[in-house]
């Protein structure tokens, strides 16, 4: 992701940031994302595809976006052409809560996979609005129906006026917890926490797995069940 702020970039920072791109052959996955890129013209779209198609060593273009929830008409054949190149495309949906997907969102979201995109989706974990079982399932199970992969829960950033919309990180893992024993894991995000200063995303599910004053290893199972395992390397007599 390039840039700061949620101002779209004027064509000279724009052609800085693939120039940049085009020169640190350390980048692989380019991230095109908020605001959000899919509101870009198609010809401003095909523009900066055909730049990144032409660099060898970038992989995987990934787009994250909100518009086929808000804006599914916008999701045509102008803006699939615009996204076609050889190199892999992914398409990321922000979404949630289940009712944003309506009809249209669905069609759109299909439109763009039949065209060959796979899509994956991320979701913020919101007091609420989201943060209880039964609804994270619903909005998960209709993802995967609809053949997007969740990819990420996110726990709630520590932005200015948004504190009445966060969990804490313990409510976080236990509906996690729950999770796991509810629905299938194809249908199962990570939890992830962004660090505040820039360190980068880390994963905060719950842990399984502790360790015994032996030193043998514990595993609690999805009904809350622990289970001995032994050592690495230890002969079980099997």
């Amino acid at each position: 992701t390039v840039g700061q702020g949620s101002e779209e970039l004027d064509e000279a920072a724009l052609d800085s940031a693939l120039r940049y791109i085009e020169s640190t052959p350390q980048i692989w996955e380019v991230v095109l994302s908020g605001g959000d890129p899919l509101i870009l013209s198609p010809r401003r779209l095909m523009k900066i595809m055909q730049r990144l198609q032409a660099v060898e060593h970038v992989g995987v273009i990934r787009f994250h976006t909100r518009v086929p929830v808000v804006r599914p008409e916008m999701i045509d054949d102008a803006l699939i052409d615009a996204l076609k190149i050889s190199k892999a495309v992914y398409i990321v949906l922000h979404t949630n809560h289940v009712q944003e997907l309506s009809a249209a969102a669905r069609r759109a979201c299909a439109q763009l996979i039949d065209s060959g995109f796979p899509m994956l989706s991320q979701t913020v974990l919101l007091h609420g609005v989201n943060a209880d079982t039964q609804t994270l399932t619903t909005l998960f199970r209709a993802l995967v129906a609809m053949r997007i992969k969740p990819y990420y829960l996110h726990h709630g950033d520590l932005a200015r006026g948004t504190s009445h919309f966060r969990t804490s990180i313990e409510q976080g893992q236990e509906l996690m917890r729950e999770l796991r024993g509810t629905i299938s894991g194809l249908c199962q995000p990570s939890y992830v926490l962004d660090i505040p200063g820039g360190y980068g995303k880390v994963p905060i599910g719950p842990n399984y797995v502790s360790r015994t004053q032996d030193g043998d290893l514990e595993v609690t199972d999805i009904r809350g069940h622990s289970h001995s395992y032994p050592r690495a390397g230890m002969n079980t007599g099997k």
